[in-house]
C-alpha cells in the first residue's frame, strides 16, 4: 500500500459514490492522503490495523444503528479499539433499545453497503434522517480517517477539517457522546 495525496487522477475503475466523496472533499477544498487496497477490502477492524498503520491514524469504528422500531437511525463513530455496549448508548440516548440496523437501510439512506460504513456517505442522506453520534475521544485526535465510501481505500483528513468544513457543508450537528465501554 502506498500513501498518495489527494483524489486519484485515474478515476475509470472507481464507484460513484466513491466518486463523489472524493468530489466533495475536492469542493470543500479539504487536503487528504489515500491509500488503496483493492486486493484487502477492509472488513474487519483487523484488516483496517495494517491500512491504518500506513494512514499514520488511530483506527475508528463506524457503525450504524436503528431503534426497535427502525424508525430512528444513528451512524456511530467511536475508537477501534473501545469496547461497545449498546446499553450503554442506549442510556446516553434514551432510547429503549439499540441494534445494528440491516444493510437494506444503509443502502437506502447512505447509498453504503456493508463493510464501507463511513461519515462521509451523510452526503447521501438528503432527507437527514441518520443522526451522527461520535466519541468524545475521536474528537480528540489530530487526523481522522474513513473509507470514502468503499472500503478498498482509506483515507486521512484533519479532525477539524471533519467538524469545521466538511459536517457543516452537509449540514450535519454530530451528538458528542462518552463511550467508556462497560455495562
Amino acid at each position: 500500500m502506498i500513501l498518495e495525496h489527494g483524489s486519484p487522477a485515474d478515476m475509470s475503475c472507481r464507484s460513484d459514490r466513491e466518486k463523489r466523496a472524493y468530489a466533495l472533499l475536492d469542493r470543500l477544498g479539504v487536503s487528504f492522503d489515500r491509500t488503496d487496497h483493492r486486493d484487502r477490502p477492509a472488513t474487519s477492524m483487523e484488516a483496517c490495523a495494517e491500512i491504518d498503520a500506513v494512514l499514520n491514524v488511530r483506527i475508528c469504528k463506524n457503525l450504524f444503528l436503528c431503534n426497535r422500531q427502525k424508525t430512528d437511525f444513528y451512524l456511530l463513530v467511536m475508537p477501534g479499539d473501545k469496547p461497545f455496549k449498546t446499553k450503554e448508548l442506549s442510556g446516553q440516548l434514551g432510547v429503549s433499545r439499540l441494534s445494528f440496523a440491516d444493510g437494506e437501510a444503509m443502502e437506502r439512506l447512505l447509498d453504503l453497503k456493508p463493510g464501507s460504513v463511513s461519515v462521509l456517505g451523510l452526503m447521501n442522506d438528503a432527507e437527514k434522517r441518520v443522526r451522527l453520534l461520535v466519541d468524545e475521544d475521536v474528537l480528540k485526535e489530530e487526523m481522522f480517517a474513513c473509507h470514502p465510501c468503499e472500503n478498498t481505500s482509506s483515507i486521512r483528513f484533519a479532525t477539524k477539517d471533519l467538524t469545521g468544513v466538511i459536517l457543516p457543508a452537509l449540514g450535519v450537528r454530530p451528538t458528542t457522546v462518552k463511550l467508556v465501554g462497560t455495562e
